[in-house]
C-alpha cells in the first residue's frame, strides 16, 4: 500500500492526538472513586476522539487503497483497530447493546483489509509488539502512560524470546533426537525460555496492578466489527508458544480443548505464523520420539545427553507457564477483579467468557505446560516420569 496523504494523516493522529486523548481520559478515570465506571467522564473528549477518527477513516475508505503492500495494509488495519478498541474502551460502542457496530466506516475498512490479508478484522497483539513500527524512537500505543509502555516493551521481549525458542526446536526437527547437534538446539531453546522468564520477572516487579487492570487491559476487550463480535487481543496470539507446546509434546493438536485454543487464535496471528503452526501440528513431538527409542539404545551417550537437554527445555517451558499464571493472572487480573462489584464483572475478560471460566481454562493450560499430575486433562506427567527413569543417574 502506498503511503498516501490520508494514510500519513491517520498515522500521525494515532501517534499524536489519539494517544493524548486516551491518556487524559485514563487519568480522569483513575482519579475517580469508582475507577471501573467511565460513563459521564470526559464526554467532550470522547466525542472529539470519535468524530476525528471517523473523519480520517472515512477518507481512507473513500480513497480505496487497501491492496498495495501487505506490510502497510497490516499496519493500517492495526491503526483502525486501535481506534475501534478505544471507542469500545470508552463505551462509545458496546457489543451487548448493539446488533452491528456504529463505527460503519471503520468496520468496512477493517473487513476489507482483513479479508485481503487473511487475518481477523481487528487489532491483534502483533500490531502493538513485533509489528509496531517506531517513528523517531516512538512506537504506537493507546496512551503515553508508563505502565502501558512497560507492558508493551516486556510483552514484546517475551514474544521474541518465545519465537527464538520455537525456531531452535523447529531446526531440530529434520535432525532427529539422536543427532549430536540436537542437544545444542535444545540448549538454545532453553536459553531463550530463560530470557522469557527474566523479562517476565522485570515486568511483574515493575508493573502496577491497579494501572494495568484499570488503564491498560480495558483496551483489549471484545468489540463488534460490522455485525460480529471479535474477542480481544491476547498476549499469546502468536505461533511460537504453541509451536513449543506441540514440538515438546506437552500439548497435542488432537486434544479437542487445546485444538479449540488454536482455532480461536489462528486468525489473530500473522499469515506466515499461521503456516508455521499448521506445519508443526502434523509433526511428531520430541517427547514421543524419545519414548519410541528402543530400550537397547537408552544407555547410549547420545540418548542420555540429548534427553537431559530436552528435559531442561521441558522444565524451562513449565517455569514460564507457571510464572505467567501464578503472577500475572493472579496478581494483575484475579486479585483486582475480586474488588469489583458483581455487576462490573460481566465484561471484564478480553477473551469473552466469564472470569471464572477463563481462570479455569488458564489453569488447565498451565497444568498441561508444567505436566502436572492430573487425570482430568491429557497431561504428559506419566510419560515424562518414564523418560526420567531411563537416565542413568535418575535425574533430568
Amino acid at each position: 500500500m502506498r503511503i498516501t496523504k490520508n494514510v500519513a494523516a491517520f498515522d500521525r493522529w494515532i501517534r499524536g492526538d489519539f494517544r493524548a486523548m486516551n491518556t487524559e481520559l485514563e487519568e480522569r478515570y483513575f482519579a475517580s472513586a469508582a475507577r471501573h465506571q467511565v460513563a459521564g467522564v470526559g464526554e467532550d473528549i470522547k466525542r472529539e476522539l470519535l468524530e476525528e477518527g471517523r473523519e480520517l477513516v472515512a477518507a481512507l475508505l473513500h480513497e480505496g487503497n487497501t491492496d498495495e503492500g501487505a506490510d502497510n495494509a497490516y499496519a493500517l488495519l492495526g491503526g483502525v483497530g486501535l481506534y475501534m478498541a478505544a471507542c469500545r474502551r470508552h463505551e462509545l460502542t458496546e457489543p451487548s447493546r448493539e446488533t452491528t457496530s456504529p463505527l460503519l466506516e471503520a468496520s468496512a475498512l477493517a473487513l476489507h483489509l482483513a479479508t485481503t490479508l487473511g487475518v481477523t478484522p481487528r487489532f491483534a497483539t502483533a500490531h502493538l509488539t513485533t509489528h509496531n513500527r517506531a517513528v523517531d524512537g516512538a512506537y504506537r500505543s493507546f496512551t503515553s502512560l508508563p505502565d502501558e509502555y512497560l507492558f508493551l516493551d516486556y510483552n514484546a521481549l517475551g514474544v521474541l524470546a518465545y519465537q527464538r525458542a520455537a525456531d531452535a526446536l523447529r531446526r531440530a526437527l529434520p535432525l532427529g533426537v539422536s543427532h549430536p547437534l540436537s542437544r545444542h538446539l535444545f540448549a538454545a531453546a532453553e536459553a531463550a525460555l530463560e530470557e522469557v522468564a527474566a523479562s517476565n520477572e522485570v515486568l511483574f516487579s515493575r508493573l502496577d496492578p491497579q494501572r494495568f487492570f484499570y488503564s491498560v487491559r480495558p483496551y483489549y476487550k471484545p468489540y463488534r466489527v460490522g455485525p460480529n463480535i471479535y474477542r480481544g487481543a491476547n498476549a499469546g496470539d502468536f505461533a511460537g508458544i504453541n509451536i513449543i507446546d506441540l514440538l515438546l509434546g506437552l500439548c497435542a493438536a488432537s486434544d479437542p480443548a487445546y485444538s479449540q485454543i488454536l482455532v480461536d487464535k489462528f486468525l489473530f496471528m500473522l499469515p506466515e505464523e499461521q503456516e508455521l503452526l499448521k506445519d508443526c501440528m502434523r509433526r511428531r513431538s520430541f517427547l514421543d520420539q524419545f519414548l519410541d527409542t528402543p530400550k537397547a539404545q537408552t544407555r547410549r551417550a547420545w540418548y542420555q545427553d540429548n534427553l537431559r537437554a530436552f528435559l531442561r527445555v521441558i522444565a524451562a517451558h513449565g517455569r514460564t507457564a507457571a510464572q505467567h499464571h501464578d503472577q500475572l493472572v493472579r496478581r494483575f487480573i484475579e486479585a483486582p477483579a475480586a474488588a469489583l462489584p458483581e455487576e462490573a464483572l460481566e465484561n471484564i475478560t478480553a477473551s469473552g467468557p466469564p472470569l471464572p471460566a477463563l481462570l479455569d481454562a488458564l489453569q488447565k493450560l498451565r497444568d498441561l505446560r508444567v505436566a502436572a499430575e492430573r487425570d482430568d486433562i491429557p497431561s504428559r506427567h506419566g510419560d515424562l516420569r518414564r523418560l526420567r527413569g531411563t537416565l542413568e543417574d535418575g535425574a533430568g
